[in-house]
């Protein structure tokens, strides 16, 4: 899993730049109904699972541990799907499920940063992201329908924003590791 992300920080800024189309639409067009809100985060999940499996299934020969990005995109996957399929689902489904999304996504962030900490500096935004993830995905559990749909959109693209943000920034530092590194294969654990 560490020479997947850190050789192909596209990854990382494609996840990024779907994460801030997101929330840039969440935000601009809050005043439609929950279906058109349920369309865009399936979308949202959707593309950010496939990336995530593409990776993993691409580098599984030279990765042992593909295997995590693996159930990273097919979770997301899931969670899109089931979210397009049934776009009536109820509010309260449909916010947990986002949550839910939010929560998963942002423990594997945190396990990919405590991972790759040996090899770049900055892996600390990829952890800052999995930590804004895991607070919003809470405060989605905690208050699902609390201020109702129009700031829960308002709400679900701030979070986009900032991770995908966050996420561009990490794969700029994740180039910048594998320019330098390029032809060589990531140190062992411990050696740097």
């Amino acid at each position: 899993m560490n020479e997947t992300i850190l050789r192909h920080w596209w990854m990382l800024a494609l996840r990024g730049a779907i994460a801030i189309i997101f929330g840039l639409l969440a935000i601009m067009l809050p005043g439609p109904t929950l279906l058109s809100l349920a369309a865009l985060f399936a979308a949202f999940a959707l593309v950010g699972g496939a990336v995530w499996t593409f990776g993993a299934i691409r580098h599984r020969k030279t990765d042992d541990q593909w295997w995590i990005l693996l159930v990273l995109g097919l979770a997301s996957m899931v969670v899109g799907t089931i979210a397009m399929a049934h776009p009536a689902l109820t509010t309260l489904v449909l916010i947990m499920l986002i949550g839910a999304n939010a929560l998963v996504s942002g423990v594997v962030d945190i396990i990919i940063a405590v991972r790759v900490r040996k090899y770049i500096h900055g892996e600390w935004l990829l952890a800052l992201s999995g930590i804004a993830s895991i607070v919003f995905g809470l405060v989605v559990f905690v208050f699902p329908l609390g201020a109702g749909a129009l700031a829960l959109a308002w709400l679900i693209g701030v979070y986009a924003l900032i991770t995908g943000i966050i996420l561009i920034a990490l794969s700029v530092r994740v180039r910048a590791w594998s320019r330098i590194h390029e032809g060589r294969s990531s140190p062992a654990a411990g050696a740097v």
